[in-house]
This record gives structure tokens, sequence and C-alpha cells, in this order.
């Protein structure tokens, strides 16, 4: 691996985090903790992370348990679930709320699937753009004397394989996310 081409590698694998990340988030019938990670909470005056004012715990595989650390924030916690337009209705006892998930139907799947094939495809296409740019910068400096042909024709295979690489992880996270939803 060069020097040249780290910069560019790093870029790809933030590109694969990020998908990993946006797969989090798409539930498979199974309750996800993840799925709130984007909810903010209004704690004094200061948008908090759902997880760091309250206990999220998964006690069954379709419920998501969320106990706040003061009483006082459940209904801030059920308004902001609400907002995040999960599909799922928040229920509380006034101690704990209960997030249930239920069953997927097969024609929910498919959408799903369709969904995390089109967050693949985007992420393909920045794997591919990172690669264009590579390839810019690898022939200005070609056309500027500072490597040779021959470099540049080294570094052009190299970004190549290494798109490559992470466009066929980005395929088999898609197939097993796939896979996972349409699991019954």
């Amino acid at each position: 691996m060069s020097a040249a081409t780290k910069e560019f590698e790093e870029k790809m694998k933030k590109s694969i985090a990020n998908l990993t990340e946006q797969f989090a988030t798409v539930r498979a019938g199974r309750a996800n903790p993840h799925l709130l990670d984007k909810i903010k909470v209004d704690y004094y005056g200061v948008p908090s992370p759902l997880q760091s004012v309250a206990n999220v715990s998964v006690p069954e595989p379709r419920i998501i348990q969320i106990q706040p650390w003061e009483a006082s924030l459940i209904k801030a916690i059920e308004k902001e679930i609400n907002a995040a337009n999960l599909g799922i209705a928040p229920n509380n006892d006034g101690k704990v709320i209960r997030l249930v998930f239920p069953e997927l139907t097969e024609e929910r799947r498919k959408e799903l699937t369709k969904d995390i094939k089109k967050m693949s495809e985007g992420t393909k296409v920045a794997l591919r753009n990172i690669r264009r740019d590579a390839l810019d910068i690898f022939k200005k400096q070609e056309k500027a004397d500072e490597i040779t042909e021959d470099d540049l024709k080294d570094l052009e295979e190299e970004i190549q394989k290494l798109t490559d690489k992470y466009v066929a992880e980005a395929d088999s996270m898609t197939e097993a996310k796939s896979k996972e939803l349409m699991t019954i």
C-alpha cells in the first residue's frame, strides 16, 4: 500500500462505516437499540442523546425498553420517539417506556430490502467517486512530472484494487442484511 493511496483508502473505509451505520437503523423485525441512536431529548435545555438520559435495553427479541434516569423525562422521550417517526407507538407505565416491534410483513421485508440496496448503491457510487478523484490527482501529478508513467499505472492498479475490495465488502454486507431481513 503506497502512501499516495492511503488517504483514499481511509475515505473508502469511512464510506463502508457509514453504510454499516445506515444498516443498523433498518429494523429487521427484531428490536435494535441502534434505531434510537439519532434521537435527542431536551435535558435541561440541552439536546442530549437518548442513551445519555436513559437506560436502553432489549429484554425480549421484539421489545426495546427505555428507563429514564429521571421520571420527569418520560413525556419528553415519548414525544421525541413519536417525532422520530419510527412507525412504533411507545407505551409507558409511568416508569418505563416500551417499544414493541410487530412482525414484519412479507411486503415490508421486500421494501426494506430495496431500501438497503439503494443505500448500498449510494455507497458504491461514493467509492467510485473517491477512485475518480484519486485518478484525477495521479494524472495531474504525472503531467507535472512529479511521478513517472509507470508510477501512474501502478497507482491506477492499486486504487482499482482498493475500489474492488470495498465494493465487494458493500455487496457482502448488503447480501447479509437482505438475508437477515428476509428471515422470519
